[in-house]
């Protein structure tokens, strides 16, 4: 991965919607060699996936904080919940919990049925979730 790849994913983060052309013109590459790139990445995991995200005035999102059981192995666990609807994001952490999970829906009342999903997943000793109020 060099800058242009780097410039390319900055501009994909702030705009999912950016087309080939526009992003080739930022970056000083035709629309064919973003469009290679951006395949490139997504067939080496770069990106994982292209989504939209709700802004909290139009949905909501949360962040679970997850704390396993030892007996289970965290990766395993992980796993289980990224394969959960609204699930976002998976982070393994270090500290009391193990794993942080966002969450987002088109209302709370979604979110909260992920959430019960979660606590349902075989491994999970205890979670900690907070509603997020406003994001920038």
């Amino acid at each position: 991965m060099d800058d242009k790849d780097r410039e390319i994913l900055r501009i994909l983060k702030n705009d999912g919607r950016a087309g080939y052309g526009d992003i080739g013109k930022k970056v000083g590459l035709s629309e064919g060699a973003v469009r290679k790139r951006i395949k490139t990445l997504s067939d080496m995991g770069v990106i994982r996936k292209f989504t939209v995200k709700i802004g909290v005035a139009e949905g909501a999102e949360a962040i679970t904080l997850l704390a396993t059981n030892p007996a289970y192995p965290t990766q395993e666990v992980s796993e289980r919940i990224r394969s959960i609807p609204n699930v976002e994001t998976i982070y393994e952490v270090t500290g009391e919990y193990d794993i942080v999970a966002v969450i987002s829906g088109m209302n709370v009342a979604e979110v909260n049925e992920c959430i019960e999903k979660i606590r349902r997943v075989e491994g999970i000793m205890k979670t900690n979730t907070m509603i997020v109020l406003r994001s920038w």
